[in-house]
């Protein structure tokens, strides 16, 4: 740690969302170094006079004793080897989502981090959106009763530009839509509902052949260990821009409707028992609409927590593995024909 007792963070991928790790990090502790294979990206690195720099995430752990945390913000692809080199250094570890994009990657990860006796957590920061905490909260006490089914809506819109020189769109560092996009939908399902016992699934690229090697579009039917049913209809095919990031949750006493672009508005609720003021206090308070990237600073928040008071982060790394898992039985009942 740094004189004051901060955190010194080092950061891995100096693109949008490493940007965003940057601003937040510089907010709870010491941004000691960052690394990326670009040097413009490096170059256009805001007060990059302040941090050492490199050009990879070895070079950067060879060089560096003095760093508490990495955060992992590189390709979807790399995850796993970056992660686990840092917990070989004996350095804790905040990596983006996806955990990986291979099951076997997570286990790996999760291996190495009991080794190492370091902390590593995945960024699932739409947990911590204010409509998403109420849903989870009514489902968790029973005020839905039995759930009945789950609908998911992923409408969101990857232009060419999007994917124009880049790692997105290529099997092995990007992993496919459900990983890179929508990666956080799967998660709230587990989080919320548990194993899924049986999935079917159609996808097809009907817009993005030349830039994507994988679908555009997908049509998802699970069926959870508890028998409740769940469908997911996903696509970057939004016309101009993002549309819709939802989930409604069917119960024998309620309905509730979580949306917005990102998870990020409470738009319907219906239920037994509720009074007016309460309605009216649900649809217009904090739960009514929230920014996404606010969920990242809770998450840093966990994270510096969990070191601090040395709480265990297994049950976390579980369920982010299990992600991981589910959409690669999504991709494997594709692939078989649904």
């Amino acid at each position: 740690m740094s004189d004051k007792g901060d955190l010194v963070f080092g950061l891995a991928g100096c693109g949008h969302i490493g940007l965003l790790h940057a601003r937040i990090i510089r907010k709870f502790g010491k941004l000691a170094a960052i690394c990326d294979p670009d040097p413009q990206k490096i170059a256009s690195f805001p007060d990059v006079d302040q941090v050492r720099t490199y050009g990879g995430l070895d070079e950067l752990l060879e060089n560096e004793t003095g760093i508490d945390v990495v955060a992992i913000c590189s390709p979807n692809g790399y995850h796993a080897q970056h992660s686990i080199s840092a917990l070989q250094k004996g350095m804790h570890v905040i990596c983006e989502k996806p955990m990986a994009v291979r099951v076997a990657d997570c286990e790996a990860m999760r291996e190495a981090a009991a080794k190492h006796a370091c902390k590593l957590f995945i960024v699932k920061q739409n947990r911590f959106n204010p409509p998403v905490a109420l849903l989870k909260q009514w489902i968790d006490t029973g005020r839905l009763g039995r759930i009945f089914s789950v609908q998911v809506n992923c409408f969101w819109n990857r232009n060419t530009t999007y994917y124009q020189s880049s790692w997105r769109g290529t099997k092995d560092l990007d992993g496919g839509t459900l990983f890179t996009q929508f990666s956080h939908f799967i998660d709230l399902l587990y989080w919320m509902f548990g194993d899924v016992e049986k999935v079917s699934a159609m996808v097809d690229n009907f817009n993005h052949k030349q830039q994507v090697m994988y679908e555009d579009t997908g049509v998802v039917c699970l069926k959870f260990s508890s028998g409740l049913l769940a469908s997911i209809h996903f696509s970057v095919n939004a016309f101009r821009q993002n549309m819709e990031g939802s989930v409604t949750v069917f119960g024998e006493k309620g309905t509730i409707k979580v949306g917005g672009r990102y998870l990020n508005k409470l738009e319907y609720i219906q239920a037994e028992n509720i009074a007016e003021a309460e309605y009216q206090s649900l649809l217009e308070g904090e739960n009514s609409a929230i920014s996404s990237r606010d969920g990242h600073e809770e998450v840093y928040r966990s994270l510096i927590g969990a070191i601090v008071n040395n709480h265990d982060t297994s049950s976390s790394l579980f369920e982010a593995m299990k992600t991981v898992e589910i959409i690669e039985r999504i991709y494997k009942s594709a692939a078989q024909g649904g």
